[in-house]
């Protein structure tokens, strides 16, 4: 019996291709809340950064890759911040190896510096080009969960190997998420599992990129969309059809969260 859903962002609800989550999401996952089943947002993006979920009637937020588990009423589940000694290693491996950094919290994404690479990723998810600004004098304020490296895979292995403190996680070619070390969408999912008394198996998520993979193996249920990156199909136990061809309805079907052809509503 499945009795919550964790669902990736980008990729998963949000098409690429429409930057809008397909109706046929919104209304399988209304009919699967109606139905008692908890349903969870867990996403690289800040809480604040979920606009267009205004639809999907989910009851909390793994936001940040599970640094920050926040309730959908603001409440905290937990919180786990970016050391400052990894971030001053971090700014000056940017200078070093002249790659951007930026800072995603919840009132934006800032940056170092603004390069073709960090407008291409502002375009890709339909965002505007984060400003560059002093990230030290944003670091003070202690709510920075969650850096991103506009970075290739290549120079990230080097890069990471000087901050043993942090794990960087990317569901895209360009940039890579940074995150302490041990945190990932997996424990944030654990941590909601706890809060509301059900267990791993009894959970089903799913997911397109490299930082679903950990909360893939971990579910009862890990489902990759259709368009997936390798490592999130390696690490599912089912393969859906796309976003823009309906997957998460597809997927409720097939394991009976839903039923085929019932009305909504309680």
């Amino acid at each position: 019996m499945i009795r919550a859903l964790f669902l990736d962002v980008d990729g998963t609800l949000i098409s690429f291709r429409t930057h809008a989550v397909p109706s046929s999401a919104i209304e399988t996952l209304q009919r699967a809340h109606d139905r008692g089943v908890r349903i969870f947002i867990a996403t690289g993006r800040a809480v604040t950064d979920l606009a267009l979920l205004e639809e999907v009637p989910y009851d909390g937020v793994v936001a940040l890759n599970g640094a920050d588990c926040v309730m959908r009423n603001g409440e905290v589940v937990v919180r786990h911040r970016i050391p400052r000694e990894s971030f001053e290693r971090a700014l000056e491996l940017s200078e070093q190896w002249d790659f951007p950094v930026g800072l995603e919290l919840n009132d934006g994404i800032f940056v170092n510096r603004v390069t073709p690479v960090v407008e291409e990723l502002a375009r890709m998810i339909d965002h505007p080009v984060p400003k560059a600004v002093d990230l030290r004098r944003l670091f003070e304020r202690g709510d920075c969960c969650q850096m991103c490296f506009y970075i290739d895979p290549e120079l990230e292995k080097r890069v990471m190997e000087q901050l043993p403190a942090l794990v960087s996680s990317r569901w895209c070619a360009t940039f890579a998420d940074v995150n302490l070390r041990g945190i990932d969408k997996a424990t944030g999912v654990a941590e909601f599992a706890e809060r509301f008394g059900f267990s791993l198996p009894e959970v089903m998520v799913f997911g397109d990129g490299g930082n679903d993979a950990a909360m893939l193996r971990a579910a009862g249920i890990g489902v990759a969309m259709g368009n997936a990156c390798p490592e999130a199909l390696q690490a599912a136990d089912w393969v859906t059809a796309t976003v823009d061809d309906d997957g998460i309805r597809r997927a409720l079907e097939h394991f009976g969260v839903i039923v085929p052809g019932e009305p909504g509503g309680k």
